[in-house]
């Protein structure tokens, strides 16, 4: 992580170094906090934000269901974000926006601690090593389950569900792997540890339902998008552990991953084992989307001063 000079913290820009909080906050002891991924892009008018319209409406969504009452508009979330990046002189960035409890009693409840909320931005290059979304990745299917209905809602950003994501990821790289599939409660495949996922298979690009304990990805409602423009048959449906090896490609999406391939599962090579023309197209028409390229609409220029 490349640190930047400003964070924005309840409604003020602070300098990086005194963005902090106690070391009692109840986000610190139990997980009560919900956050979102975003990537701004350089592009020819000047950096611009992915999809923030979205990934607020998500936000929002996630606090709700985690009885964490945002004390700001979505108006003014948005304009936080811009203003970080703005004044953070961005080309390029990755965007962290967090609601989280802070000081209160301390005990499981956390209906009586303050909420917070800060956007942090630095510069990053992604979820993998250089060169992943060209060559590939190795990946394992996990030893640990996604939560079951009922449990965690798997459909919040809630950093609560991440204690299974690090597990996953943890677990994959000291046994040799760049990153970990996860299956369901049932044992049908449900995303990466921090990835939705999308295979191809007998000429149809498959990718599992909300249902099956995953996030609903902003990157993968794109690449659904683009896959449909493409004329691609897309089906959302349980995808046993099995279809993995019987895939031609399976490719992990997501703000960080943006769309990288799986080369191997389990050791075992996808198809080929290069990347496969399906995530190659939709991979270059994503690249023209995001770097302003062809104007979909799913950019927020953040502007001068």
């Amino acid at each position: 992580m490349q640190k930047a000079d400003w964070i924005w913290m309840d409604g003020e820009l602070i300098p990086w170094d005194a963005a902090q909080v106690h070391v009692l906050s109840h986000a610190l002891h139990y997980g009560s906090a919900v956050f979102e991924g975003i990537r701004a892009y350089a592009t020819p008018q000047g950096p611009a934000v992915l999809e923030l319209d979205a990934h607020l409406e998500r936000l929002e969504r996630s606090c709700r269901v985690v009885h964490i009452p945002l004390p700001f508009e979505r108006e003014a979330l948005h304009n936080a974000v811009l203003e970080t990046v703005r004044r953070n002189g961005h080309p390029a960035c990755y965007i962290r926006p967090l609601a989280f409890r802070g000081e209160g009693p301390l005990g499981v409840s956390p209906l009586t601690s303050a909420v917070h909320v800060i956007v942090a931005t630095w510069e990053w290059a992604g979820a993998h090593h250089a060169g992943a979304k060209e060559e590939g990745i190795d990946v394992c299917v996990s030893s640990w389950r996604r939560m079951a209905p009922g449990t965690h809602p798997a459909m919040a950003k809630a950093a609560g569900n991440y204690l299974n994501s690090q597990l996953v990821l943890v677990e994959a790289k000291q046994n040799g792997f760049h990153d970990g599939i996860v299956l369901d409660v049932n044992g049908y495949v449900s995303e990466g540890s921090g990835a939705n996922l999308f295979l191809e298979l007998d000429g149809r690009l498959i990718t599992p339902p909300l249902g099956d304990s995953i996030l609903p990805g902003i990157t993968r409602g794109l690449v659904m998008q683009l896959a449909r423009e493409l004329d691609l048959e897309l089906v959302e449906q349980r995808i046993a552990r099995e279809m993995l090896t019987f895939a031609s490609e399976v490719f992990l999406v997501g703000t960080a991953a943006e769309i990288t391939p799986v080369r191997s599962v389990d050791r075992i090579p996808v198809g080929s084992g290069q990347p496969g023309p399906v995530t190659r197209s939709l991979q270059a028409a994503f690249k023209r989307a995001v770097t302003g390229q062809e104007d979909r609409g799913w950019l927020t220029l953040v502007g001068g001063a």
